[in-house]
């Protein structure tokens, strides 16, 4: 049978879209989605966004997060449930001395190429920005492979 963290592991990497939750200046729960790219060792996902946006602001003043990724099609109530969630501390990436993360990024998603010109992120004259949230929680929930205790905390 496949581990636990195997399993975490194919399906945050099998994953496109993950669900985050930031905090805002009063305390109240803000979440989006977001196309992400995964890193194990240390465990980290990473993500572009405008600036501007709520989630970006809320990260400047709280680094606190919280998110969740789903590893099935969804097709209607009652159906087998596979994903993650995870709890973290995110960060604005540095506008320069990030070209590894660049280039891991727009290989996973060649679309944001643009939007991550390293010329154009260090001169600060795009709104886009990369993001980080480094893991210090994991939580695997798997009602296929652990029918009887589908929650799983998954060490770092």
């Amino acid at each position: 049978m496949t581990t636990p963290r195997a399993l975490l592991e194919d399906y945050v990497t099998g994953g496109t879209l993950m669900q985050l939750a930031t905090l805002g200046a009063d305390g109240a729960p803000l979440a989006c989605s977001l196309w992400y790219h995964p890193h194990f060792a240390p465990d980290m996902l990473r993500w572009i966004s405008r600036h501007d946006r709520a989630h970006s602001r809320n990260l400047a003043a709280d680094s606190r997060v919280a998110g969740a990724i789903v590893a099935i099609d969804l097709d209607g109530l009652g159906q087998t449930v596979r994903g993650v969630s995870f709890t973290g501390r995110a960060r604005e990436l540095p506008a320069v001395g990030i070209e590894e993360q660049i280039s891991a990024f727009i290989a996973r998603w060649p679309a944001a190429a643009g939007a991550l010109d390293p010329a154009r992120l260090a001169a600060r004259q795009s709104p886009t920005r990369l993001y980080e949230v480094t893991i210090t929680g994991w939580v695997l929930f798997d009602e296929e492979n652990f029918p009887d205790q589908p929650r799983q905390e998954i060490p770092l």
